[in-house]
This record gives C-alpha cells, sequence and structure tokens, in this order.
C-alpha cells in the first residue's frame, strides 16, 4: 500500500472507510487522485470475525453517546461499527432498494422532506453498486418486475419458510430478500478468494470467507490497488482551514500523539452521528442551522413469536423474505410506509435484548430463554419523517480525546406512533396464521439518518444535491447524514451510491 507524507497535500482525505467513504475513495483512486482514509478503528482481517457475540463487540463503535428524547435510541451494536470497512463488518447485508416514490413523499403527502432528485438520477449508481460489489436475490421480483440480481439467494431459513406461510394466508406477496453477498466461490481483483456463503446466521458478527460483501473486500482493495492509503486508529479531532475559509487539514490522533493531514479535498463520511459532531465541535459549515437537526431512524417493530416446530433462529441468513407490499398500504392512517422481512437472532441477542426487554422475572423468564429454539421473528423497516425536535448536539461531557460527547434526541411522532400500531396489528396476524404462539411485540428504533441534509437552498440544507458543502467548496459530506428522508428501505445500498456519484462530481471540479 502506498503511503503519504503528513506535509504532502494529497488530493482527497476521507474521514470514515464505511459505506459513505469506501466506494467514493475507490473512485477518485481509481482516476488518478491521491487519496488517504483515516478510520478511528482498528484493521481487521476475514480470519478475526467470529460467530461469538461477545467477541465480535469489537466490530460496534463502542464511544459513549448519550441518547434522550422520549423513545431514545440504543446506539453500539445497533448501529455504527468501527474498523477499516466501517458498519459494513457488521450489517445484515440486507440490501433492498429505496422505492422511486420515497423520494418525493412530500410532493406525495404534503408530509417530509422531498429529495432534491428522483430514482431516475440514483439508479445507475445503485447498479454500479450491485454489480461492484455482489449482491443476490430472486430471479423474479414483484415490485420490480425489470430488476436482474447476479447472484441466487442462499436457502431460506426457517423463520423465512415461515414468514411466507403467514404472508400467503393473508394474500401478502413476498419474494426472496435482496443481500449484499455471494452464494458461489470467486476470485476478486485486488482482493482474491471470496467462498461463497455457507448460511452459518452469523452476519452481525463479520463474515469469515468474505462471502458478505462489505467494503474491506470490495471498495477498500480497489482503492489500495490504485495507490490509495487506509490509515486505521486515527481518530480525527480538528478540522484546520485556511485565510480563504477553505479547508487546509485535518489533525487526528493515532496512539496518543496528533499528527496534521494536508488536504486540497476533504470528504466527511463518518455517519449521522459523527459527522455532524465533527462540524459543531469545529464550528463550521452550519450557516443555515440545519446541521445535527433532522435525526431520523427507522421505525422498526418487531414481532415474536413460538413455534411447535424448531426454527434454530441463529441458523440460516437471518433476513431472507421480504415484503414491499406495505410500502404505500391502503387502509393506513400514516403517510410513507415500511418493509418487512423475516428475522433471525443469536443466542445472545436473544437473552439481553429479546428476552430481558420483557420485563419477565423468575419462571416466566426462563421460559421465555428455553423457548429460544422454537422461537422466529418478522420485523419492518418503516419511513420516519424528519423532525427538528429530532437532532445530535454537544453534550457538557467530554470523551477520552477531550471531544464533547454527543446527544442524540429521538421522539416519534404522530406517524411514527400510527405506522408501529399498523405494523404491530399486521405482523402479529401474520405469526398467527403462520401458527405462532406467545406473540410479542418488540417496539425498537434502528439504523439512523439526516443531520446534515442535501437540498437545493443553502439557507435550509448543509449541502448541495452532490454533497459539496454550501459554505466551504472544498468540503464535502458523503453518508447517511445528507439524507433529506429516512425512506423505507435500509440505507447501506444508497449510501453507496450517493458516494460514487459524490466522487463524480470531485472529478468534475
Amino acid at each position: 500500500m502506498k503511503t503519504y507524507s503528513n506535509q504532502d497535500v494529497v488530493d482527497v482525505v476521507v474521514i470514515g472507510s464505511g459505506a459513505g467513504g469506501a466506494p467514493l475513495a475507490a473512485k477518485l483512486a481509481q482516476h488518478g487522485k491521491t487519496v488517504v482514509v483515516l478510520e478511528a478503528g482498528p484493521l481487521f482481517s476475514a480470519s478475526n470475525h467470529t460467530p461469538d457475540e461477545i467477541a465480535a463487540r469489537e466490530l460496534y463503535w463502542l464511544n459513549e453517546r448519550l441518547s434522550g428524547g422520549e423513545n431514545p435510541q440504543a446506539f453500539g451494536g445497533n448501529n455504527s461499527g468501527t474498523g477499516i470497512g466501517g458498519s459494513l463488518l457488521h450489517y445484515g447485508a440486507f440490501m433492498p432498494r429505496i422505492d422511486p416514490r420515497d423520494f418525493f413523499l412530500h410532493r406525495e403527502t404534503g408530509k417530509g422532506v422531498d429529495w432534491p432528485f428522483g430514482m431516475e438520477t440514483l439508479l445507475p449508481y445503485i447498479e454500479q453498486v450491485e454489480h461492484f460489489i455482489g449482491v443476490s436475490g430472486p430471479s423474479h421480483y414483484p415490485w420490480d418486475e425489470q430488476r436482474r440480481y447476479a447472484y441466487p439467494p442462499p436457502p431460506a431459513n426457517s423463520a423465512a419458510l415461515k414468514m411466507r406461510e403467514g404472508c400467503d394466508a393473508l394474500g401478502l406477496r413476498h419474494a426472496d430478500g435482496p443481500a449484499a453477498l455471494i452464494t458461489k466461490t470467486i476470485q476478486q481483483p485486488h482482493f482474491g478468494t471470496r467462498n461463497a456463503c455457507v448460511n452459518c446466521g452469523a452476519c452481525h458478527q463479520g463474515c469469515r470467507n468474505s462471502a458478505k460483501s462489505g467494503a474491506d473486500n470490495t471498495w477498500l482493495p480497489y482503492a489500495v490497488a490504485h495507490e490509495a492509503e487506509l490509515r486505521p486508529n486515527c481518530f480525527v479531532h480538528t478540522i484546520e482551514r485556511d485565510t480563504q475559509g477553505r479547508v487546509s487539514s485535518v489533525v487526528y490522533r493515532k496512539d496518543g500523539k496528533d499528527y496534521r493531514q494536508n488536504c486540497a479535498h476533504l470528504v466527511l463520511s463518518a455517519g449521522a452521528v459523527e459527522t455532524p459532531r465533527l462540524l459543531l465541535h469545529n464550528d463550521i459549515a452550519n450557516s443555515s442551522g440545519q446541521v445535527g437537526k433532522n435525526y431520523m431512524t427507522h421505525v422498526s417493530t418487531q414481532v415474536w413469536g413460538v413455534f411447535d416446530d424448531d426454527m434454530r433462529p441463529n441458523r440460516g441468513y437471518p433476513s431472507l423474505t421480504i415484503t414491499e407490499d406495505m410500502v404505500r398500504p391502503k387502509d393506513a392512517d400514516f403517510v410513507g410506509g415500511y418493509l418487512i422481512q423475516s428475522l433471525g437472532a443469536m443466542p445472545i441477542t436473544w437473552a439481553t435484548n429479546l428476552a430481558r426487554g420483557t420485563n419477565q422475572k423468575g419462571n416466566e423468564l426462563a421460559k421465555t430463554l428455553l423457548n429460544y429454539n422454537r422461537s422466529a421473528g418478522i420485523g419492518i423497516n418503516g419511513e420516519c419523517l424528519p423532525s427538528a425536535k429530532n437532532r445530535v448536539t454537544l453534550s457538557e461531557e467530554k470523551d477520552t480525546f477531550g471531544i464533547p460527547k454527543p446527544l442524540i434526541e429521538h421522539s416519534y411522532g404522530p406517524n411514527e406512533h400510527a405506522m408501529h400500531n399498523h405494523a404491530a396489528k399486521l405482523l402479529s396476524h401474520i405469526w398467527q396464521s403462520a401458527g405462532a404462539q406467545e406473540i410479542r411485540v418488540v417496539d425498537r428504533a434502528a439504523h439512523m439518518s439526516g443531520t446534515c441534509r442535501m437540498g437545493a437552498d443553502g439557507s435550509q440544507n448543509v449541502v448541495d444535491p452532490y454533497g459539496k458543502s454550501f459554505d466551504i467548496d472544498n468540503l464535502w459530506i458523503s453518508d447517511h447524514s445528507t439524507f433529506p428522508s429516512a425512506t423505507a428501505a435500509n440505507p447501506a445500498l444508497t449510501i453507496m451510491a450517493l458516494s460514487l456519484r459524490t466522487a463524480d462530481a470531485i472529478l468534475k471540479g
């Protein structure tokens, strides 16, 4: 791997090596730009990954975040990752596309905020991402007849099969969900062998055979092959500017010492919490007053049930069955909609989150724990409307770097409550129709987006439609903080597509 001097003025410094930073770094390096990627976490190899949930915590961003509001959100493994590859190291690889209607929810309903472009703009980048990283899916996708996937889906596990039974009983369409994994062994340029998925079910603990399509086994090896430099264990805390107000360098801490890296362009790809935190800490790029505002999650209601048959929820790809029939449900008392997917769970996740979350004690809790092998879940990803009261700010507490810890305030509004209630009722019916007993609803939020949204008007948005700061013309943001709305799809695919689009804008100068 090529290395650059801290005194060199590299063309681009990218902060973060996940879905937002890695595709952009690869494309810029491919076109001859000098690129340095600064990642706060370590460098892992696939052989480090393990199905052991405790050991896999090293993949999670565990630096303390303060969570408030009426629906405070859990962090750690629920959202951010750390290490070369970012959150894609431990994401579940569930990869639906954004629905074309979700770009223009405000135009459709008068609620929320529209994106500054539509699917016709992003689709070519989405297809580039799917082709490059490798995505499996069905030969026929009921909600998009033109869609094709390069790899067939892995075998369905018990939860996926039960969800199909329940959907059939209620007349809901279903299909194998798009999954960012390969189901046949390939030799990938600049990386080597990627083995076919063995359906072990440990996607959230990394991937030992590199079947899961992340940044660490696709974009980043490609970037390094084109002379980008990856620097792990580098925590950026300061952004410096020249006399004209343009970014000139960043200061990062590595092994207890501060270093400065000069650059011509800076790209923030640290996510919907750390990107606004860094901007707020440095008091830059916020003439709109929108940095940190409109933090969004997905309404991620889950329903779990106990079956007569063994479900073995730790086995098989966790989220194989999908239905998009509720992206715009006809009977809804809310705007937007939600995807439904089948769910698996590893043993410790079951014990610490799903069982302990029941507030049961004694024999009742013991029974729930013992029912693990006969349990299965289904859940949603639902649109969350942007709200100014949901935000990231700087707290008065300092972290080990001396930087204010982020405070994330998160509360559901009427639309989110109505969506949760609708989903809880429908998912319970699906599970009842599939033969589940002891049905339990879990109210939760997952993923995160917003806080530095894009748009055409610099007085209301932080970056333009290409991710460039309205205030500083060599500062760019490439991550899910730029999302104007949450949409109903998992964010990883959209983040990567936007990253390629931002790279094109930087290349055009």
